[in-house]
């Protein structure tokens, strides 16, 4: 499998982790690392306390990562959470929705990580 097709089978984008890494070895490295370096495992522990800096350093970092991969899904679902936890701002999502919206990032995470896992096979 390419890289071009895992992007195309993780609904990832391909163009746009291409202008943020330049290179494919790049995007090559840093995709296989995602699933190995925990910053989605880290905002799915926060989401079980709900402690308001944890929820936030966790999806920002979450979003900044998968943004630079071309994860654009991901990164937007991480964005939404650190907004609702970003110092300053008023909470308008209950503890409920935003273990929902968690739990559509593991379930997307989990696809995304089994497709990284088969392009990492051969």
């Amino acid at each position: 499998m390419t890289l071009q097709e895992l992007y195309a089978q993780i609904d990832g984008n391909y163009e746009q982790a291409i202008r943020v890494l330049r290179v494919e070895k790049l995007m090559d490295k840093h995709i296989r690392k995602l699933t190995k370096n925990g910053v989605v495992e880290k905002l799915l522990e926060a989401a079980g306390g709900m402690d308001p800096v944890q929820m936030f350093e966790t999806a920002h970092a979450m979003k900044g990562v998968c943004g630079n991969l071309g994860l654009s899904r991901l990164s937007e679902m991480a964005s939404d959470i650190a907004e609702e936890f970003r110092p300053g701002n008023a909470r308008k999502m209950t503890d409920e929705a935003v273990r929902a919206e968690v739990e559509e990032i593991r379930s997307l995470y989990g696809k995304t990580a089994d497709g990284i896992r088969r392009y990492e096979e051969g």
